[in-house]
């Protein structure tokens, strides 16, 4: 079965905000909500980057049947994986009896650099990850975990609030070796690459959902949202690992002078204000294999994009 699901972008909006997205989400009916964990937005025009963790408290009262993930998380500098641990614990057991997906990756420089640590190569990030999980997974059981490693030490700590049913740990890949790592150490998978990472991370052995986000955004014109977009989002047309690599907005700022609106035009990011070019693009990521596919509205008007998914693009998948 395939859930389509809203996301929640922290980058774009106060904490309140994104509560209120949440529940008009919920009541348009969509599956499930991502949201996004930064410390810093790409850029500065995106004005906002609240605390995850409180934000997800909110959406738990505010809301009823809805299931949230984190899409994604990075436990390995920012957050030590202890922390992470009790973080998404409590967040999930505030969802009761609703799904809680812990998304988790190998993270930024533009969120992860912050406290000062190094900005380790990928290779290195990836073996960081891997031990996180595990410490992760150790204190998800509820017994007093002490852990000497090469990344981490955890001394004596035991999780006492814990949610009903441990939450599946989604890694986060968008090439090949990511994916084996995300086969070896996941409970899903969530990406938002081609079609290879995905039938890499199957040729492994991964199971579990798996998840990947869209941008879109929708507006009065075709020409409207393109506009929109560059302002808002001008990031999404970077090429390469400048996404992971840059450390601050003021870089992104530099660098995304080199994109234009005709590149956003012809990028990923729909702008067509035609149903049917929503329908067509949910659909081309479930024959790719993904079975949790959400997508994020990009600028103020959320509810463009929530109206014409209730009315147009959700029953198309029901």
């Amino acid at each position: 079965m395939v859930e389509i699901g809203y996301t929640l972008a922290s980058e774009e909006h106060s904490p309140t905000a994104l509560v209120e997205h949440a529940q008009r989400a919920e009541e348009a009916g969509f599956d499930f909500l991502s949201v996004s964990d930064h410390y810093h937005p790409w850029v500065s025009e995106q004005g906002h980057s609240p605390f995850v963790w409180s934000t997800l408290g909110g959406v738990a009262t505010a809301t009823e049947d809805i299931d949230v993930g984190v899409g994604v998380s990075a436990p390995i500098i920012r957050f030590h994986p202890a922390i992470y641990a009790q973080a998404a614990a409590t967040a999930a057991a505030m969802f009761d009896d609703r799904q809680f997906y812990a998304g988790v990756g190998t993270g930024e420089n533009l969120n992860e650099h912050v406290l000062g640590d190094r900005w380790p190569a990928h290779a290195v990030r990836l073996e960081m990850l891997e031990e996180a999980v595990d410490v992760i997974r150790k204190l998800w059981t509820g017994r007093e975990v002490s852990h000497y490693g090469s990344h981490y030490t955890v001394e004596n700590a035991k999780l006492f609030t814990l949610p009903e049913e441990t939450p599946p740990i989604c890694v986060s890949a968008y090439g090949e070796r990511a994916a084996r790592a995300a086969a070896a150490v996941g409970d899903g998978f969530w990406s938002v690459g081609p079609q290879e990472v995905i039938d890499v991370w199957e040729d492994e052995g991964g199971e579990g959902p798996r998840f990947c986000q869209l941008q879109t955004c929708v507006a009065d014109s075709e020409d409207d949202a393109v506009a929109t977009a560059h302002d808002k989002w001008p990031n999404s047309e970077l090429p390469g690992e400048l996404s992971t690599e840059l450390a601050t907005p003021s870089l992104f700022e530099q660098a995304v002078e080199m994109v234009s609106e005709d590149d956003i035009a012809e990028g990923s990011i729909i702008t067509d204000p035609d149903p049917q070019a929503h329908i067509d693009s949910i659909q081309t990521a479930i024959d790719a294999g993904y079975d949790h596919v959400y997508t994020m509205q990009i600028g103020d008007d959320q509810s463009a994009m929530i109206d014409l998914y209730r009315e147009h693009v959700l029953p198309a998948f029901s």
